[in-house]
Formats: structure tokens, sequence, C-alpha cells
């Protein structure tokens, strides 16, 4: 897990090679092993803007496993729809671990999912600072191991941006669940 305070981690070799066969779709390998699991994601973006639920969804099939998504931009929607708490955004900011770790949590309750990502960062080019420069994401897994958060920066043009997130938050779950046991990655 990534402290908030923690500098964003580059993205490992094993990371990196995922997705990478001729042919190789992650979001169709990660739905098919939920499903043949019988488990279900949520989803909570921010940033990404539905990059993610997007991606999924062109999945023919996806609908047994995926449950559905909110896209979350403002924080009034965070609270209303996710149950981000006003103290967390006041005191951590919208861009951060501890966001990040409600909306996953929150909409994995909502949806009653088994498993929820929740994504938020700055995808510029404007908004970052020196603390969370423009690139910083934080994204958040939750499910019944509890919730981890791993901290980014993809510091690219907004498009490439949302996409390079979208695809790190499906390389996160694929390589937690098959740590966890749950999945298999060499399957």
């Amino acid at each position: 897990m990534r402290d908030a305070g923690n500098p964003a981690r580059p993205e490992s070799a094993a990371e990196k090679n995922i997705g990478s066969r001729p042919g190789f779709r992650l979001e169709a390998d990660v739905l098919r092993r939920l499903a043949g699991r019988r488990q279900t994601l949520a989803l909570a973006e921010s940033c990404t803007g539905g990059c993610l639920a997007h991606r999924l969804t062109n999945v023919p099939g996806a609908s047994t496993v995926f449950l559905g998504g909110v896209v979350a931009y403002g924080n009034t929607a965070k609270q209303k729809f996710l149950g981000v708490r006003t103290k967390t955004l006041a005191t951590h900011g919208a861009v951060s671990e501890a966001v990040a770790r409600e909306m996953a949590e929150g909409a994995r309750k909502k949806f009653g999912a088994d498993f929820a990502l929740g994504i938020t960062g700055v995808a510029g080019p404007g908004g970052g600072t020196k603390a969370k420069p423009t690139g910083t994401v934080f994204i958040a897994l939750a499910g019944a191991f509890g919730t981890m958060v791993e901290r980014r920066c993809n510091a690219c043009e907004r498009t490439k941006f949302k996409e390079i997130t979208a695809r790190q938050a499906l390389v996160l779950f694929r390589l937690k669940l098959s740590h966890s046991g749950t999945l298999c990655a060499c399957e």
C-alpha cells in the first residue's frame, strides 16, 4: 500500500508485461476470471471520466460481473453517490489516498460488489501543485481483504493520462488478485 506522503512509484516489469501478448485484452481477461469465480466489480472514477468503464463495457458479456460505476468528477458527486466524507475532502483534498480509498469502499458498498476500484487524480494540463503535480493519480482497490491504494504519476496529455490510468487500475486489480490466491495470473 502506498501512503499519500510517498512518491509515486513507476510500473514494475511485471506490470509492463501484463497484456503484452498479441491479441491479449487485459479487461477481457479480468472479466473472464471474475466470471469464472462468480465475483463482481464496481467502479468509482473521477479523473478518468468513465474510461475504465468504457473499456470494460466493450467486452461482450461484461454485465455478468461488472455491476456498474459512478463518474464522480466533482466533490459533491463524490459525497452524494459514494459517501466520501466532507472532512476527508477538507483534510486531504480530492486528489488523495484517503479520497480514493473512500471512493472505492463507497462503490463496493453501493453496488454490493465483491471488488471496487476508485480513481482520483490531476489529469491536467493545469491543477497540479508541488505536492501533487499534474499527472498524480491515486488508484484504490477495495475487497474483502480491505482496501489498498497506489499512487502514480502519469504526466502526459489528458487523453493519454486517462488511458494509462485505466490500464494501471486493471493491472493493479489483476496483480492483487493473483497474489491473494483469489485469481492466478498464470492461468
